[in-house]
């Protein structure tokens, strides 16, 4: 408990989750952090970018903290809405998987796929 700043007013504190600090970066939480930094980086509204991905603001929303999962459909829609090459997203989503596990960023070793002629 601690005192308000009123005479006598009592507010009681809860205790903020730290387990979630101990987990590993899930995959959508790297995905959330590189589609916020894509909008952010673009001067961007969650409003604008759900509009033009046609999914609810707060879906979207839900998206960008890494609370809920984004199907590939809706991965596309956003990452278009965006203008950003989904491949490019996941990129990135790899690089902040790496570096959170204290490994090297891989993107730049990866073969490039080539399709048969």
């Amino acid at each position: 408990m601690w005192r308000g700043r009123s005479l006598g007013e009592t507010v009681k504190l809860t205790a903020m989750p730290i387990v979630r600090l101990f987990q590993p970066l899930l995959f959508r939480d790297a995905l959330g952090e590189s589609l916020r930094a894509a909008r952010i980086a673009q001067g961007r509204t969650l409003r604008d970018v759900s509009r033009a991905a046609q999914i609810s603001l707060g879906y979207l929303s839900e998206i960008e903290r890494g609370v809920k999962e984004a199907s590939s459909e809706l991965l596309a829609a956003i990452t278009e809405a965006l203008d950003v090459p989904l491949w490019q997203i996941l990129s990135e989503v790899a690089e902040r998987l790496a570096l959170a596990a204290g490994d090297e960023p891989v993107a730049q070793t990866w073969p490039v796929l080539r399709r048969a002629a």
